[in-house]
């Protein structure tokens, strides 16, 4: 896969990460954007699996270079989780991992991201 493609594969999750962000601070918390059933917790839902999805097409040593492999692991069991168990998804592990991971994980990715940046 080539650079400008692993890179617009970043961006496109950096995206969704935002998103999900954007919820929390519109309903003022994890807590308020999950009970909100109709929009919010959609929104975060889809993100998720976005998140998940995308990130398990990049290259798992390029994932590995970048500590993401667990990360990208993790994401993509999350997508499983909500994909195929929609209404019984434990809301409440989905506050903990949003609390727990979406930060590092922002992190990390900008660092992958910023690679792609030091080459051009």
């Amino acid at each position: 896969m080539s650079d400008d493609a692993v890179e617009a594969k970043v961006e496109y999750i950096q995206k969704m990460l935002s998103n999900i962000d954007t919820v929390l601070q519109r309903h003022g918390g994890i807590q308020n954007a999950l009970a909100d059933e109709a929009e919010a917790r959609a929104a975060i839902m889809l993100s998720l699996m976005q998140v998940g999805e995308t990130i398990n097409k990049i290259d798992s040593d390029l994932l590995e270079q970048f500590n993401l492999l667990k990360d990208a692991k993790g994401a993509y069991s999350v997508r499983n989780f909500i994909a195929h168990d929609y209404e019984g998804v434990d809301l409440d592990l989905i506050a903990e991992i949003i609390e727990d991971n979406i930060q590092e994980l922002a992190k990390k990715l900008e660092k992958l991201r910023a690679s792609f940046e030091s080459k051009k």
